[in-house]
């Protein structure tokens, strides 16, 4: 299962710091967003962008997780080479990771 098949997201950008929010399109399905999309597996996703420091922000109330990827604009939408210099295609990247099989709220795919 992807976490595109249980989650949405927004991305915003600043410099070269990128922000990344993830939210559940169900509130049963939060909890397995907070137990399969943590930091470390972000930060693993991105370091071949050559990403810095990732923080995870919990915000259970609206079921999302908000990411601050820090270094990961290639020096920010003025200044990188990149095709996409913005955060919106990190976003895209990071709903294409992958989650166990039995991560759905009622265990199934």
């Amino acid at each position: 299962m992807k976490l595109r098949d249980i989650a949405h997201s927004r991305t915003g950008d600043k410099g070269n710091v990128s922000t990344i929010s993830v939210i559940a399109h169900r509130e049963a399905d939060y909890p397995v967003l907070v137990s399969h999309v943590t930091a470390a597996r972000v930060a693993s996703l991105f370091a071949g962008i050559g990403a810095g420091s990732v923080t995870r922000y919990e915000l259970p109330l609206v079921g999302a997780l908000n990411f601050v990827v820090t270094g990961s604009l290639g020096g920010g939408v003025t200044r990188s080479l990149a095709l996409d210099a913005h955060g919106k295609g990190l976003s895209s990247a990071l709903l294409d990771m992958d989650l166990p099989p039995s991560s759905g709220p009622d265990g199934t795919v």
